[in-house]
């Protein structure tokens, strides 16, 4: 233990917008009471978005039990109508999206290892990608470490669910309900936790549109609530609760309007013991079921009776008392740790604390000093002291003993040594490569967390009339904006450089060489090393290597490389390394901001794909009109095309100087604009232009018809990306001109063939160029439709070009090449 000297401001007045919000006294009156209830309920579904935030809303504000939502995947499959991630920075989003909804409704959010791989449409499916025994055990590993009373699923595990995700994820909470209770099942885990019996585990039923209704056709037992109800504590239903909730999912358009009024649910019985009139009947869900409580819940009872509204540190003595008596209990129990925890929460809130750490740059390297800055306030009279400080990098506590001041602000300036051994702040799950459908996570105790638990944190120890209560927070660094006003973002610590190849996917056609640029970016001050190319045997670089040297932190630099590549045909990887100081550095860095969620910094390996390819090209001239977000012009400026991003400007001006115009991704959806120039990008058509649409949603349609002529758009779709391609017209000029497209230009697509397909259209006019379909389904032929319309061409699209052009995947580049093409011919 040690004294520190530090500068203390007193500040009487400052208003802050914190970490760690600050509660209303109607909203600590609500956790008061709720430390009077001690049941569980554990919610399970496949994805973000799939969860009933209206359940997981009246579970966790009315029925004031603990409430989790597992979600076994990150939705890394999913689509992106704010950006163009895909993949796991998608999932990133999604799963901060998820983190926000939770803090609105309530819930705890866990995960599994599995990976979301896309649509798929049985079960069956799922599991041969995911690791079935990982992921399984993933559910029975949180089961046992939450301890729910109830579990509820979100799908049935039969089509029904639709998605073959979705059939999963009720199957495997059926499964683990049994196995958690089971020692023999998964023994490994019971190091650290142990088997449990839930109570039961119900379906909350839906019919197709998830109408809430009675089930039918079901025999087994079902019982049903009324969810909807009002908070007259927090003034707010529960429906206009869970609308805020599901509106955080702005990745997936999912903004939501509350439906005030009754709302039914119901719950079908699957396993264990049948309710009758409630999900807990038969669960003790008060004090009664921890030994030697009587006097808590006496005391608890008394707190919420005694509860003064307008001074909720009178409160104070109460909870007090409270964590006097509950550390007489058995503290391995786990209400009775959760119980502390909450008074631990209230006492912050009921005496006005608020207490942070903002360093004083929003990231750094491991070893070197960082500003920080500690502060602490108490927004009321009743006495607390500051008795210590620990933060990331002291060796042992800083005595305090400060008795704080109303209202009065304590700041200590410090430079923060940062430990050699602080990893970069990755998200945890992606450290290594994913494998076969599974996060690969080595730390058992990591399975579950949604985020990376903070390795550069302060802790804080405060006394409160002779009781000690320990508080970690993270270091977060703050900053005001000009529009927001107070924004918080992660505190981050990076690598000593990164370095970022300019573009994903390199496409050579010929043996001409292209020039590779790469940024490299000093992530602390006076930064010196060595840059070069890791290339397979075949590629050559000039220069080899360069030597660069930065005096600043963030400073950037950028350096060409001119790749040759082989005579022959291949693809390759092709790597950036910076050595410094005698150590590689291969790491990109690559930043998702998005206002909706804090900001967000990954890692990846700082490598691009390379192509030599037989791939040929008879325009140059395009224009793009982008929609939800894509990289498909990188791809085409691969091709050698010249790209326009058509705007409202533009798309007023002549249109004849493109020899193609491309549609992005739900443009007919998104852009409002098109409403106005359909028939003008029509008229482009009719007087010789070419036409490429991708994939639209039928629903939402800004234009009453996509082409020119009828083409019903639907959701079908090929989710096996191995799926067989059939050649309905192997004459026509898409498959022959410029580049003769064969069954290998479908081999190593990555996640689907494609989506929302045409289903019908006019024959006579349009022709349906593929067929396929996946296994045991019917087939489909509206992927790709094409047709002559006056002097020009047009093409609808649902081939997943999005995905497989920014992926490298060669034959797309061939057959993209083509659509554009046709005009040519």
């Amino acid at each position: 233990m040690k004294k520190i000297t530090v500068l203390l401001f007193l500040i009487t007045s400052f208003q802050i917008r914190a970490q760690v919000p600050t509660l209303s006294s109607s909203e600590i009156y609500q956790g008061i009471k709720k430390l009077n209830v001690l049941g569980s309920v554990l919610h399970i579904a496949a994805h973000p978005d799939d969860e009933n935030t209206l359940m997981l809303s009246y579970m966790s504000k009315d029925q004031l039990v603990r409430t989790g939502y597992l979600s076994l995947t990150r939705g890394d499959g999913g689509q992106n109508l704010i950006g163009a991630e895909q993949g796991y920075n998608i999932g990133v989003i999604r799963t901060q999206e998820l983190l926000g909804a939770r803090k609105i409704d309530g819930a705890q959010q866990f995960f599994s290892r599995a990976y979301d791989f896309g649509y798929s449409k049985t079960r069956n499916e799922t599991l041969n990608f995911w690791d079935q025994k990982k992921v399984l055990g993933d559910v029975v590993w949180m089961i046992r470490k939450f301890q729910p009373d109830v579990i509820i699923t979100r799908f049935p595990p039969d089509p029904r669910a639709g998605h073959g995700h979705h059939q999963t994820s009720a199957y495997m909470g059926e499964e683990a309900f049994k196995l958690a209770a089971d020692v023999n099942a998964y023994p490994e885990q019971l190091k650290y936790v142990k088997p449990w019996q839930a109570k039961r585990l119900v379906w909350n039923t839906f019919t197709p549109g998830f109408t809430n209704k009675k089930p039918e056709g079901e025999k087994n037992p079902f019982i049903s609530a009324e969810i909807g109800g009002y908070n007259p504590i927090l003034g707010k239903s529960y429906t206009e609760i869970a609308a805020e909730s599901r509106s955080q999912h702005k990745s997936q358009g999912f903004g939501s309007s509350p439906v005030r009024g009754e709302r039914v649910d119901f719950f079908l019985h699957k396993e264990g013991v049948p309710a009758k009139n409630s999900l807990f009947d038969d669960v003790d869900i008060t004090w009664n079921r921890v030994s030697g409580s009587q006097k808590v819940q006496k005391l608890v009872t008394d707190a919420i009776k005694n509860y003064q509204i307008g001074n909720p540190s009178s409160s104070v003595p109460a909870l007090l008392k409270i964590n006097q008596e509950l550390n007489k209990l058995d503290t391995a129990n786990i209400y009775v740790k959760a119980k502390k925890q909450e008074i631990c929460d209230l006492l912050v809130q009921c005496v006005g604390l608020f207490f942070e750490t903002n360093p004083g740059d929003f990231s750094a390297v491991a070893g070197d000093l960082a500003d920080i800055r500690i502060s602490v306030v108490k927004r009321s009279e009743y006495p607390v002291k500051l008795t210590s400080l620990n933060w990331t990098g002291v060796k042992s506590d800083s005595v305090m003993n400060l008795s704080l001041g109303s209202n009065e602000m304590n700041a200590f300036a410090i430079k923060a040594h940062l430990p050699e051994n602080l990893k970069i702040t990755q998200p945890y799950w992606l450290e290594k490569p994913i494998d076969k459908g599974i996060f690969q996570i080595d730390n058992q105790l990591n399975i579950g967390y949604p985020e990376n638990r903070p390795e550069t944190n302060t802790v804080f120890v405060f006394e409160i009339d002779g009781q000690k209560f320990t508080y970690s927070r993270a270091w977060a660094y703050k900053f005001t904006d000009p529009a927001s006003g107070e924004i918080y973002r992660p505190f981050e610590i990076r690598p000593t450089v990164t370095t970022n190849i300019n573009e994903p996917v390199f496409i050579f056609a010929d043996a001409t060489p292209k020039v590779i640029s790469v940024m490299v970016e000093a992530q602390k001050k006076q930064v010196k090393g060595v840059l070069k190319l890791d290339l397979p045997k075949g590629w050559k670089s000039e220069p080899a290597s360069v030597n660069f040297d930065m005096a600043d932190k963030y400073q950037e630099q950028t350096y060409a490389f001119t790749i040759t590549p082989p005579a022959k045909n291949e693809e390759a990887v092709v790597r950036s390394v910076a050595t410094v100081n005698g150590k590689n550095y291969d790491r990109a860095i690559k930043t998702i901001s998005y206002r909706h969620i804090p900001s967000q910094t990954l890692f990846p390996p700082s490598e691009a794909k390379l192509a030599k390819l037989d791939v040929k090209t008879t325009v140059t001239k395009i224009g793009y009109i982008a929609g939800a977000g894509d990289d498909v012009p990188m791809a085409l400026r691969q091709m050698g095309c010249t790209v326009t991003m058509l705007n409202e400007a533009a798309l007023s001006k002549d249109l004849s100087e493109y020899e193609a115009i491309i549609v992005g991704i739900r443009a007919y959806n998104t852009e409002s604009r098109l409403t106005y120039y359909q028939e003008k990008l029509m008229d482009y058509v009719k007087n010789g232009g070419t036409m490429v649409v991708q994939y639209t949603i039928p629903a939402r349609l800004l234009v009453k018809q996509v082409g020119p002529y009828p083409i019903q758009l639907s959701h079908d779709r090929v989710a096996e990306e191995d799926a067989e391609i059939r050649f309905l017209k192997p004459d026509n000029v898409l498959l022959n001109y410029p580049n003769k497209i064969t069954q290998k230009d479908f081999n190593g697509w990555i996640q689907e063939r494609g989506l929302y397909f045409a289903s019908d259209w006019d024959k006579t006019n349009y022709e349906a160029i593929f067929s396929s379909n996946d296994t045991d389904e019917s087939l489909k032929e509206g992927s790709v439709l094409y047709a002559k319309y006056g002097k020009g061409h047009y093409i609808y699209t649902g081939l997943s070009f999005f995905r497989e052009l920014p992926a490298g995947v060669t034959g797309a580049y061939r057959l993209f090449a083509n659509m554009i093409s046709v005009g040519k011919k």
